[in-house]
C-alpha cells in the first residue's frame, strides 16, 4: 500500500495546522505520516511513495527550518527518490509565492512530480505583533488542506501518480 509522508515546520502554528488538517483527511485514504522537518530524515523520505510538504513563508522565503531539512536530506535522497509525487502548502502573511517557488525549484531537483499547484494560505499579518502571534486558522483556511491531503492521499492509493 502507497505511503504518504506529510512533512512540515512551523513556528507561530498555521503551518501546523494546515498539516495536520491534511493529515486527519489524508490517514483515511492510506497510511500517512505526520512529521516535523526537524525530525525527518532521508530514510523517513525513502519509505514514502509521496510527499506534502507543509511551511510558513518567512521573509519572502521559505523557512529556514523547511531549507535546513531539505539541506540535510537532499543530496542522500538523489537520484533514489525520482518520480515521487508531492504538493506543498506554505502558510503566508502577504503573498507565499517565492516560498512555493523555492521548494518547487527543490523538488524539480529531487525530480519529483508536482501532482497539484501550491496551496497558499494568507494570515494577512503585517505587523511585528501580528507575524510573530500564535496563529489560528478558521475552517475556511483548513478546509482546501483537509482536501488537498484526502486528495494526495486518494490518489496515492489509487495509484494516479
Amino acid at each position: 500500500m502507497s505511503k504518504l509522508l506529510i512533512l512540515y515546520h512551523s513556528r507561530t502554528g498555521g503551518s501546523r495546522q494546515m498539516a495536520e488538517a491534511a493529515f486527519a483527511a489524508a490517514k483515511d485514504e492510506t497510511p500517512t505520516t505526520l512529521l516535523k522537518a526537524e525530525d525527518a530524515a532521508p530514510d523517513a523520505l525513502l519509505a514514502a511513495d509521496g510527499y506534502l510538504f507543509c511551511a510558513p513563508e518567512n521573509l519572502a522565503a521559505l523557512s529556514g527550518a523547511m531549507k535546513e531539512m531539505f539541506d540535510r536530506c537532499y543530496y542522500p535522497l538523489l537520484g533514489r527518490i525520482e518520480g515521487r509525487p508531492y504538493a506543498q502548502m506554505i502558510c503566508a502573511g502577504s503573498d507565499g509565492a517565492n516560498a512555493a517557488r523555492q521548494l518547487a525549484r527543490i523538488a524539480t531537483g529531487w525530480r519529483l512530480k508536482e501532482v497539484q499547484p501550491p496551496l497558499i494560505v494568507n494570515t494577512d499579518a503585517q505587523t511585528p505583533e501580528a507575524i510573530l502571534a500564535e496563529k489560528t486558522l478558521s475552517a475556511n483556511d483548513l478546509a482546501p488542506c483537509r482536501g488537498l491531503g484526502q486528495a494526495l492521499a486518494a490518489g496515492l492509493a489509487m495509484g494516479a501518480f
